[in-house]
């Protein structure tokens, strides 16, 4: 049986979010092991680089690679497909779109290892992010970038402002997984549909890491080597468009993750505004005795504001750390699962109200009422059955009480 050489990641520490993973020995995997192990590759525009991305793959002894093209107008498709790739056309829009539709209609296998088809990741790297997963140590691992950068693979603009977002979604979310924007990630499919992910741009990474955290999901932190685009490839990131989108989804996301930033920051700035404006009616009023009642008013009506959204946050944050309590007792107990199941259906009947297509609801779904009529016809057949063997029963027992009037009077 062919075998694939492969580094393995022990623990080292565990931060305040994600187990942090370090090199340690050199062991063998064998390649029948990789065949649970689907490789997600979403692409656009990148036929420069695609081919040997795939290429490296199967190389690595993975051959089930997905790749999922956004409507490129060059040969991605052609040329992954003949580098010996599946490859489907997305049917929507952005990486993240592509990354949900992927992972929900196309992708059988338990594990899922996801990179750029822009050949900045290593190959190598993969049996190291998924060795988390196989250990049962995580359900999601995230690889760093920065620890093994290779010069020019990011610019400063770029460097700078990951390194605030990743500080920013600590403040926020209370987690560290050192690289939330790595594209470069391992997860158990089951641990997917847990995530409830509606982001269609380059704020699908975040969106992931926020949901990790929100949801409690296992992860892990694994060192990877990034680096610098092929000449020729072109990045499909805007670093300020996209930041900014990043940074909204941070936010947004803290509004039933950390109630108490997401009301509490409003009403801060509400309150410090009002303070300010309060100061230069006192100061105007002490120095120069000039009155400004419409300020005043505004002033008073900031600060009651911000006061009302700063209780308001700890309120929330209250409840929601009340129902985190409940929720963990109850999965604890084995009385509540966790919500999937749910969710992807009300995700499908959006999709189907929208399209207005009833072909568009996933298969899976037209199983379940499948099994679900199965169910029923078997239910009833099994009642059927029964009847019948009652009224058999009795029959032969009226027969038996009755008996024979000849053979009576023989008697």
């Amino acid at each position: 049986m062919p075998v694939a050489h492969m580094r393995v990641w022990v623990t080292g520490r565990v931060a305040a979010g994600g187990t942090e993973f370090t090199r340690s020995a050199d062991i063998h995997r064998t390649m029948s092991e990789h065949d649970d192990v689907c490789v997600l590759l979403p692409a656009f525009e990148e036929a420069e680089t695609v081919g040997d991305v795939v290429s490296l793959f199967r190389d690595a002894g993975f051959d089930n690679l997905l790749v999922i093209d956004g409507g490129s107008g060059d040969d991605t498709r052609e040329i992954a497909r003949d580098a010996g790739a599946r490859v489907v056309e997305q049917t929507g829009k952005g990486k993240g779109q592509a990354v949900r539709e992927a992972v929900r209609d196309h992708v059988e296998a338990p594990y899922v290892l996801m990179a750029d088809a822009d050949a900045t990741y290593d190959p190598s790297d993969a049996e190291a992010m998924l060795e988390p997963l196989f250990s049962g140590e995580a359900d999601h691992v995230i690889g760093n970038r920065f620890a093994e950068m290779r010069p020019g693979a990011m610019t400063r603009l770029n460097r700078i402002g990951n390194r605030i977002i990743n500080r920013a979604f600590r403040a926020i979310h209370g987690e560290s997984y050192a690289d939330i924007l790595s594209g470069y990630r391992a997860f158990t499919r089951e641990s997917f549909r847990r995530l409830n992910l509606t982001a269609d741009g380059f704020g699908i990474e975040t969106q992931m890491a926020v949901e990790c955290a929100k949801h409690r999901v296992r992860v892990a932190v694994v060192p990877v080597t990034y680096r610098p685009r092929p000449g020729g490839s072109a990045t499909n990131l805007h670093p300020i468009r996209d930041g900014g989108v990043i940074f909204m989804e941070l936010y947004r996301k803290a509004k039933t993750n950390n109630p108490l930033f997401y009301f509490g920051s409003v009403g801060a700035v509400s309150t410090a505004a009002g303070a300010a404006m309060a100061a230069f009616v006192l100061y105007r009023w002490i120095v120069f005795q000039v009155g400004h009642e419409i300020i005043a008013v505004a002033a008073t009506g900031a600060m009651i504001l911000g006061i009302q959204l700063l209780v308001f946050g700890v309120l929330a944050d209250m409840i929601l750390s009340l129902h985190r309590e409940r929720m963990a007792k109850d999965l604890a107990a084995g009385t509540r699962a966790p919500p999937q199941r749910d969710e992807t259906i009300r995700r499908d009947r959006g999709r189907e109200q929208s399209t207005g297509d009833r072909s568009a609801v996933p298969q899976r779904r037209r199983d379940d009422r499948s099994g679900g009529r199965a169910a029923v016809d078997s239910s009833r057949s099994a009642g059927d059955s029964g009847r019948s063997a009652g009224d058999s029963s009795r029959s032969t027992s009226g027969d038996g009480a009755s008996g024979d009037p000849g053979a009576e009077a023989e008697n």
